[in-house]
C-alpha cells in the first residue's frame, strides 16, 4: 500500500476521503483515482465527534497540499459515522473493512477486526459483500481496550506495549470472561510477582481465544485478514495464527489502523465511477 504523498506531488484523478470515527481514534484517508493512499491522519476521538471529524479531515487535506473542495466524495464509517456533517454517504464498519482488506489482500474471505471497544468477525465473498458476521461488543475483555487497561494497571502506556510484549517468557493465564474479573486477575498476578510482560502476553492470548470463537461463529474460511489497531503488536497476529492454525494476512503496522478508512475512501472512488457511468 502506498504511503501518503508529499505536497506538490501529481495526483491521478479525483480525490476521495474515508473517515473512520471509531470509539477510540478517528482516522482519515485520502486516495486518488489510482486507489493509492495519498494522505492519512489520526487522533483520539474524544467526545466531540463532529469536531474531530472535521479537524482530522482538514489536517489530512492540508498535508496533501490541496483545498477541501478538491475532495470530490466523502464516506464516513465507524460508530460516529452519523456525526460527520460533511459526508456524502455513510457505511458500516463491516462494509468499509471489507473494501479496505480486499484491496490489500484480494483473496480475503474472513476479516477479524479488533477495535478499541468492539471486536468483529465477518465472512465475505469475492465481491466484497458481507455474508455473515459476529460481534463481541458486550464486554471490554474482548476488545483492544482491555489490552490498554492491562498496561495502565501495570504502569505502562499504550506506546510501551509493543516493546513489553517482546520480553515475555511464559504468559500467565487470564481466564475471566468479564473485564472486571479479568482485571482482578491481572492485579492478583502482579501481587504474586508475575512479570508484567508475561501478564500482558496472557491478556493478548485471552483476547485471542475470544477472537477465534467469533471467527468460528461467523463460519470463517481462508484467506483470513486481521485489521484494527491492536494488530500494531506483532504478537497479537502470531497468537491468532497459533490458535487458528492457519496463516493470516496483516497489513503494514503504519497503516493497520487505517484499513476501514481506506475502504471508505475506495468506496468513494466507486461511487464517482457509478455517477459517471451509470451502466
Amino acid at each position: 500500500m502506498s504511503q501518503q504523498s508529499s505536497k506538490g506531488e501529481d495526483l491521478i484523478g479525483d480525490i476521495t476521503a474515508g473517515i473512520d470515527v471509531g470509539s477510540t481514534y478517528t482516522k482519515v484517508v485520502l486516495v486518488d483515482g489510482s486507489r493509492k493512499i495519498k494522505s492519512i491522519y489520526l487522533s483520539p476521538t474524544g467526545f466531540k465527534l463532529s469536531e474531530v471529524s472535521q479537524a482530522n479531515f482538514d489536517l489530512a487535506v492540508e498535508k496533501l497540499g490541496i483545498t477541501p473542495d478538491a475532495v470530490k466524495y466523502v464516506i464516513a464509517t465507524g460508530v460516529g459515522r452519523h456525526q460527520v456533517a460533511f459526508k456524502n454517504l455513510h457505511v458500516t464498519d463491516l462494509t468499509a473493512g471489507s473494501w479496505g482488506a480486499s484491496e490489500i489482500f484480494p483473496q480475503t474471505r474472513t476479516i477479524l477486526d479488533i477495535g478499541g471497544q468492539t471486536m468483529k468477525a465477518s465472512r465475505i465473498d469475492h465481491q466484497k459483500k458481507v455474508k455473515s458476521f459476529r460481534l463481541n461488543d458486550k464486554c471490554a475483555a474482548g476488545t483492544g481496550a482491555f489490552i490498554e487497561k492491562t498496561a495502565y494497571y501495570m504502569g505502562y502506556s499504550t506506546e510501551e506495549i509493543g516493546n513489553l510484549l517482546t520480553t515475555s517468557k511464559q504468559p500467565v493465564s487470564i481466564s475471566g470472561v468479564c473485564a472486571v474479573f479479568a482485571e482482578s486477575e491481572v492485579i492478583n498476578h502482579l501481587s504474586q510477582g508475575a512479570p508484567p510482560a508475561d501478564i500482558m502476553q496472557g491478556a493478548i492470548e485471552s483476547l485471542t481465544g475470544r477472537a477465534i470463537q467469533l471467527i468460528k461463529r461467523a463460519k470463517g474460511e481462508a484467506e483470513y485478514t486481521l485489521i484494527g489497531g491492536i494488530l500494531r503488536f506483532p504478537t497479537m497476529a502470531q497468537a491468532v495464527r497459533d490458535k487458528l492454525q492457519k496463516e493470516v494476512n496483516v497489513a503494514d503496522p503504519e497503516v493497520i489502523q487505517f484499513i476501514s478508512a481506506y475502504g471508505a475512501a475506495l468506496l468513494g472512488q466507486h461511487q464517482l465511477t457509478c455517477k459517471r457511468d451509470p451502466q
